[in-house]
């Protein structure tokens, strides 16, 4: 399918997220769509997929012009879009969901349905149960339903948002190979991603967006630093890591037993210090979420006890960790972290020592003073579901207390450019080096190896910390979470 885009535009009060942007897409090509967080990528996509529409400009599909009125409406017309969050329903069946939305209604066979899905998952190397509740799939095999889904509705245009966010380096490579044999079949493929190395590995062409502008584009094989230039207009110097002393625990976890619906942790012990940055890393599920949310206050222990400096914190509420001084921020933003719907000046305002009657006038000044202090996009009246990711994260930050005992950090970078990771770790570091623990999970092996002074792999019901996280590669990091360990575990009663 060839794709044009002419004079595309798209405001959101005063901000131009899509500027007068014509650009070209052909058949069969993968295609990298590149820019910094508020850049206008997720903008254009989501214009290109009907779930909005441009203020003005034209959406050609073989040289028609198209007008949809919602994404159904762009799935007819043969483009469909794997949210960065698959849209499914958990409540689900695997075979439910890839029939909803499909020609039929009610009266579909789910015999038939399910060798459909069974017929695309073989050719394409999926592991998919039809039957199995959709809640109970890994983010890599819900996407691989969702393509499924998709190739089974004929779309000829495939948008790929973030697609390779939380999930395992095997999963990735097949998702991979599915791309290709889509492309090779003359399909579309569009894919917004931060990480440039999967871009290198994956895309035949790049156009790059700054400030909802189309500012360049180049020909793969192209080299990172290449990349970086056209996304940033410049090249990025190397980040450096002060050299921070280690001082004494100030939490930790001593035999404790906690508990999900997918795993069970027991007698963990674990010791947190001043000025140090653990890292976890594991695939989805494997616990280190789990350990993380103890030492916020979020997940209770059923046995053991949480401590933060001398004091018993077993059972306290989430609000007792966090006026004792831990800082939590979720991977989900705005599932978790923010508020749809509320203002910038309305989150601070929760977040203040106000009195019962909120000062709003001195809650928007501070607020402005945030804005400024951490260069977020956005103004004190802006609603938080208009800000990029970046820009969230951004705000994440700005209302976290600035001394802080422990930073309990989910996926701090999760789906941000290059230039906003080096600042989310710059003010992380910040904080590290005022005397903070830092404790953060991340499914990106190289920001585990990059910024951490101890490791720990959850893989298979086991902790293991790495014995040399200062030298480990990128690949060793691999093997661990796929289970060649050759470290000596910390505990080895984490049991799925």
């Amino acid at each position: 399918m060839k794709i044009e885009l002419r004079d595309i535009q798209k405001r959101f009060g005063t901000v131009r997220a899509n500027d007068h942007i014509s650009t070209t897409f052909t058949s069969g090509r993968i295609i990298g769509i590149l820019g910094e967080n508020g850049a206008g990528k997720s903008t254009l996509m989501k214009i290109l997929s009907g779930f909005q529409p441009p203020d003005s400009g034209t959406v050609l599909l073989d040289d028609a012009a198209v007008r949809y009125h919602n994404p159904q409406d762009a799935i007819h017309a043969g483009i469909g879009m794997l949210q960065q969050d698959p849209l499914d329903i958990p409540a689900m069946s695997a075979v439910e969901n890839f029939v909803y939305g499909q020609p039929g209604g009610i009266g579909f066979s789910t015999r038939a349905a399910a060798a459909r899905l069974r017929t695309i998952s073989t050719r394409f190397g999926f592991t998919i149960d039809p039957d199995s509740p959709v809640s109970a799939l890994s983010i890599g095999q819900r996407q691989q339903l969702e393509i499924a889904r998709l190739i089974a509705l004929d779309i000829r245009a495939l948008i790929l948002d973030e697609p390779t966010t939380g999930i395992s380096t095997e999963q990735k490579m097949l998702l991979f190979e599915a791309l290709r044999a889509l492309a090779r079949d003359g399909v579309t493929i569009l894919l917004v991603s931060h990480k440039l190395e999967d871009v290198i590995a994956l895309c035949h062409e790049v156009i790059v967006l700054r400030g909802g502008r189309l500012v360049g584009a180049a020909t793969m094989p192209a080299s990172k630093d290449h990349l970086v230039t056209l996304m940033f207009g410049q090249s990025l110097a190397p980040q450096t890591r002060a050299i921070v002393p280690i001082g004494g625990a100030v939490a930790a976890l001593d035999n404790v037993t906690l508990r999900d619906k997918r795993v069970t942790v027991h007698d963990l012990t674990m010791r947190l210090r001043t000025g140090e940055v653990v890292g976890m890393a594991g695939l989805e599920g494997s616990g280190q979420e789990l350990v993380l949310r103890a030492f916020a206050g979020l997940v209770k222990p059923s046995h053991g006890h949480v401590r933060l400096g001398a004091r018993d914190m077993t059972r306290r509420s989430y609000h007792d960790f966090q006026r004792a001084g831990v800082a939590f921020s979720a991977a989900g933003r705005l599932e978790e972290g923010l508020i749809a719907g509320l203002t910038l000046t309305e989150h601070v305002a929760l977040v203040r020592d106000d009195d019962a009657v909120i000062d709003w006038r001195s809650a928007r000044d501070d607020t402005a003073a945030r804005i400024a202090h951490y260069a977020v996009r956005g103004r004190p009246d802006s609603r938080i579901e208009q800000l990029s990711g970046g820009n969230q994260q951004r705000v994440l930050m700005a209302l976290m207390a600035p001394r802080c005992l422990l930073m309990a950090l989910e996926q701090p970078t999760r789906g941000l450019d290059v230039d906003s990771s080096r600042w989310i770790w710059e003010q992380i570091l910040a904080r590290r080096s005022d005397g903070s623990a830092i404790l953060f999970t991340s499914p990106d092996l190289d920001e585990i190896a990059a910024y951490s002074d101890r490791i720990y792999v959850a893989y298979n019901g086991t902790l293991y910390e790495v014995p040399d996280a200062a030298s480990v590669t990128i690949d060793e990091l691999g093997r661990l979470i796929g289970g060649d360990f050759s470290a000596q575990p910390i505990s080895q009663s984490i049991t799925s």
